[in-house]
């Protein structure tokens, strides 16, 4: 494995966005990822899938069109290696992006498969946390959870089949993915805002 250290990763991240919700979703996913990392028995393996998870959506904000297309030329310039850009890729497989390209690098890895499940999935969760009084992902329920997820005109962008892919792909219910993925963003939810301070 090729490994770019966890600063210059997030360096990387930074020339190519500047909106802080990109900023604040990529920090989600990585800690997401690394969360997932422990609980799967990849602890050693953690800030490995961070750093996927940090760099998953690199060209996103200025390549919206060409997302996952784009990436591997700036993870490329970034020093970045193969393994992570197949990863980072990966969590595209099966989209067509804006210029009519589907995206044909598959999740092969079960990082690459949680990438996959939890990416879309912390959109719909955060947004779900913006609801509630509490502002927070700490007090959410699972059923809380499910009646969003199930609610079609809720955080419509969140494209629930992705997420029901994802899920596939693992092996998992669904209702697992979701319980799962509400604890990784309650048990790091207070390191992301320190870091987005």
């Amino acid at each position: 494995m090729d490994y770019i250290s966890r600063d210059k990763a997030f360096e990387l991240l930074k020339k190519y966005n500047k909106d802080s919700f990109h900023i604040q979703h990529a920090l989600t996913v990585e800690a997401v990822m690394k969360w997932y990392a422990a609980e799967l028995g990849y602890a050693e393996d953690a800030e490995y899938w961070g750093i996927v998870g940090l760099l998953h959506d690199i060209d996103f904000e200025m390549y919206p069109e060409e997302h996952c297309i784009k990436a591997p030329e700036l993870l490329r310039e970034g020093g970045v290696g193969e393994d992570i850009i197949h990863a980072v890729c990966s969590h595209g497989y099966g989209i067509t992006v804006g210029n009519g390209t589907t995206i044909d690098v598959k999740p092969e890895h079960e990082m690459e498969k949680v990438l996959f499940a939890a990416d879309e999935l912390t959109g719909l969760i955060w947004s779900a946390s913006l609801m509630r009084p509490s502002r927070s992902t700490k007090d959410m329920e699972l059923k809380s959870l499910k009646k969003k997820y199930r609610s079609a005109g809720f955080a419509a962008g969140c494209s629930r089949e992705v997420i029901a892919r994802g899920a596939q792909q693992l092996g998992w219910e669904l209702d697992e993915l979701l319980d799962k993925t509400l604890k990784a963003m309650a048990a790091t939810e207070d390191e992301i805002k320190q870091q987005m301070e």
